[in-house]
């Protein structure tokens, strides 16, 4: 039974559907109310609270789809299920375009019926609890940059949140393109030093007799070429935070210096006489185990302690696959606009490739195969054609289910994503109970759903 405070409005012009649901949801426990125009319908919403409204979409005066999108505008937190009759398969879908959380067809059957109001409300119920906690964690610093619901990606951002006003050097470890610079980028931007400048350095991709003066600076006269006096990273960075990138690639004649600046919050510029104070955050990043390369004699030992006060381990993409659905969205709308596509999403077959995929490059080759992608593709949605020839013989590793959505990252800002990980984590959900069901009917009731529910959830999101 339904708590008795759910209370649900119905909107309809023909009293004998006006009755029957009436009857039918009074008899699940709810609260009901009922309209016979459109107009009553908004002017009840706007005197009344509402869990739920159930809306007909060919009423006089005041049709559905005008009542849906003044909800939808004024009341963006009320739940919309619309009625339309068999055979209007097009007027359903434009309800839905417009806002509707789902649509069901007269005649109806009420076993769908109550399984779509279920659904509804449990979505409503979600969006409630992450407003909670969102209210109760307000005082903490979020990360709308990063995407991610993964557990392994939860545990990043509480980490995240410890040492973001700690001003101590941090170590961001991980594979090569996890996305170790723009953690860096997220807690400089949150932490004490955000109003001063964060300079980056990639100690693997500056020759060695240049680094030292990158990092340091020279005096005019130096060395031949150094015909006028240049700042230093370090010196840049005085007030804020410097990046360097790749640590584990920096020589072990430069180790001690960068030690010495650290120890000490000076720097000494190349060919110059006197020291310079500095005072700087450090971040570092490495794709290496320090801790090997020390026991190698390839890194400083007293270096190694001294960067490595806090290590923030980022998860490879193949760890993190309840967040590839998420990612590969947000990278269609970043490059589609650009590359004058008009991409809706990925298919059902690419969704299970990129869940397989060891993803040896991580999330930067992912952005790389959805360019790739989006250049190819004459689709709505992105198709295995599209992708790079390697993806069809690459080694895969069996999928892993969809994290629950309760692990929902509270730093993504709602309402936008909320919608995109129910979506997600539903079509891994059905794509596995299709996978290991003989038929649609035997899926559907591993689901806990109605066949007729499932048509509609396959259908919606282009699975085969």
């Amino acid at each position: 039974m339904a708590e008795t405070a759910t209370h649900i409005l119905v909107a309809d012009d023909d009293e004998g559907i006006r009755f029957v649901l009436e009857e039918l949801l009074l008899k699940l426990g709810y609260r009901v109310t009922c309209a016979d125009q459109g107009d009553k319908a908004l002017d009840l919403i706007s005197r009344e609270h509402f869990d739920l409204v159930i809306l007909d979409l060919k009423m006089p005066r005041v049709d559905g789809l005008s009542v849906l999108r003044r909800v939808r505008q004024e009341h963006p937190d009320l739940l919309v299920l619309v009625i339309t009759a068999y055979g209007s398969p097009e007027l359903a879908m434009e309800a839905i375009r417009e806002g509707a959380y789902d649509y069901f067809t007269k005649p109806f059957e009420v076993q769908d019926l109550r399984i779509t109001i279920q659904r509804a409300l449990e979505k409503k119920h979600l969006i409630a609890q992450i407003r909670d906690l969102q209210s109760r964690i307000s005082g903490l610093p979020v990360f709308h940059e990063i995407i991610g619901v993964s557990d392994p990606m939860q545990k990043v951002f509480a980490m995240m949140r410890r040492v973001i006003d700690n001003d101590v050097p941090i170590l961001v470890a991980g594979e090569s393109g996890t996305g170790k610079e723009i953690v860096a980028e997220a807690i400089h931007g949150r932490g004490p030093r955000q109003n001063g400048p964060m300079t980056k350095v990639n100690c693997a991709a500056i020759p060695e007799p240049l680094l030292e003066s990158e990092l340091f600076g020279h005096e005019r006269g130096s060395f031949t070429g150094a015909i006028q006096t240049h700042t230093g990273k370090f010196e840049q960075a005085h007030g804020g935070t410097l990046f360097l990138d790749e640590i584990g690639d920096m020589p072990l004649s430069l180790q001690a210096k960068i030690l010495r600046a650290v120890q000490e919050h000076e720097v000494q510029r190349v060919g110059g006489k006197s020291p310079i104070p500095v005072n700087v955050r450090l971040i570092t990043a490495t794709n290496k185990n320090l801790a090997e390369e020390v026991a190698a004699k390839r890194f400083r030992e007293d270096l190694y302690f001294r960067i490595n006060v806090i290590t923030i381990e980022l998860p490879p993409l193949r760890e993190r696959l309840a967040d590839i659905p998420l990612l590969a969205d947000y990278f269609i709308r970043q490059h589609g606009p650009r590359l004058g596509k008009m991409v809706e999403g990925i298919s059902q077959e690419v969704l299970d490739l990129f869940l397989e995929y060891p993803w040896p490059g991580n999330i930067r080759e992912m952005e790389n195969v959805i360019q790739r992608a989006l250049i190819m593709t004459a689709a709505p949605r992105i198709q295995v054609a599209d992708l790079p020839p390697h993806f069809l013989t690459a080694e895969r590793h069996p999928p892993l289910s969809a994290q629950s959505v309760e692990n929902v990252d509270l730093s993504i800002p709602m309402p936008d994503q909320v919608d995109r990980v129910v979506e997600a984590t539903e079509r891994l959900w059905i794509s596995k109970a299709l996978r290991q069901s003989q038929n649609r009917r035997e899926a559907a009731q591993r689901l806990g759903i109605s066949p007729r529910s499932l048509d509609y959830k396959i259908q919606r999101y282009g699975l085969p």
